[in-house]
């Protein structure tokens, strides 16, 4: 089927299933134009916490799938390809937090959203990079925090917030691919420009010393300030993906990515096709046991009430 086609089929399908389509906004542009709600892993968890939909059809990865099940244990939710996984996700154990737990009784654990349930259910709180800093500043100053998994959106907490924090050495392989001397190469071609970075960006220390009125900015915070912002012109450190929606929403204005091809594989791996397939075939469900997915609920509740 061609892509008009295929997406009419979509939309066909989703009106008979009584389905939701959600995407995250690294997806490729034609799964985000047929689906319901583009936003980031904070907003996405709160459309599929408020939708009356029966199906989900999550088009992101398999943590952000993990966790509308978690949050809809009575809805039907779809992952169209079950390799979409993540990186960052991969790069942490729950025997490395119980490890952290043992040895800090009293401590509490803050974890980034881009976890597995398993991660989630030994976690006080969970964050996403658009209220990480809101939650820790919250958090009591007497008790240790060990904040996981990714080491630098970590560090942008501590140091917006002043916290000492534990930092797990996780990273996402494509932010972490974003380094200092691309956004040297962009300084001087485009000195005018604002500067927006996401904290998961290894080079956000360095960016902030080469431009300190960069913008350190969540996907969906990148959004919402280039639509409201004077610029014209915006120098982009994430996934590239989001380029599609920042020229949708704030059109007439120029996104320049920082590096052309910080391309995430695990993201791109939905397409229209298995987004047809999967509410067709009904294919692929995702559920996360309950006496996983109960704890890691509450952690998942206090993240979405905040920011």
């Amino acid at each position: 089927m061609d892509r008009e086609t295929l997406t009419q089929a979509i939309l066909k399908l989703k009106r008979e299933r009584k389905a939701v389509i959600l995407a995250h906004s690294y997806q490729r542009p034609e799964v985000q134009e047929v689906a319901d709600f583009v936003g980031d892993s904070l907003g996405l968890a709160r459309e599929a916490q408020r939708t009356e939909a029966e199906v989900i059809v999550f088009c992101g990865v398999h943590f952000m799938a993990e966790t509308a099940a978690i949050l809809n244990p009575e809805k039907t939710v779809l992952l169209p390809d079950l390799e979409a996984g993540c990186s960052l996700a991969d790069s942490i154990r729950p025997e490395d937090v119980r490890a952290w737990k043992e040895a800090h009784p009293d401590g509490l654990v803050v974890a980034y959203v881009n976890t597995k349930a398993e991660v989630k259910a030994l976690a006080d709180v969970c964050v996403t990079s658009a209220n990480a800093v809101e939650v820790v500043a919250s958090l009591p100053q007497d008790r240790p925090i060990f904040f996981v998994p990714d080491m630098f959106l970590g560090a942008h907490v501590a140091r917006v917030t002043g916290r000492r924090l534990d930092l797990f050495p996780g990273e996402c392989h494509v932010h972490a691919g974003i380094r200092e001397e691309h956004l040297r190469a962009l300084l001087e071609a485009h000195p005018g420009a604002e500067f927006m970075i996401h904290p998961e960006c290894g080079c956000g220390t360095g960016c902030l010393y080469l431009k300190p009125d960069a913008k350190m900015l969540s996907t969906e915070g990148m959004v919402r300030h280039a639509k409201r912002a004077a610029h014209s012109t915006f120098v982009v450190a994430t996934e590239v993906g989001i380029l599609h929606r920042l020229e949708k929403e704030a059109p007439g204005k120029r996104f320049i990515p920082v590096k052309p091809d910080a391309v995430c594989e695990y993201m791109k791996r939905i397409t229209l096709e298995k987004v047809y397939l999967s509410l067709k075939e009904m294919r692929h469900v995702v559920r996360v046991p309950e006496e996983v997915a109960e704890k890691a609920r509450k952690a998942l509740s206090a993240m979405v009430a905040v920011g």
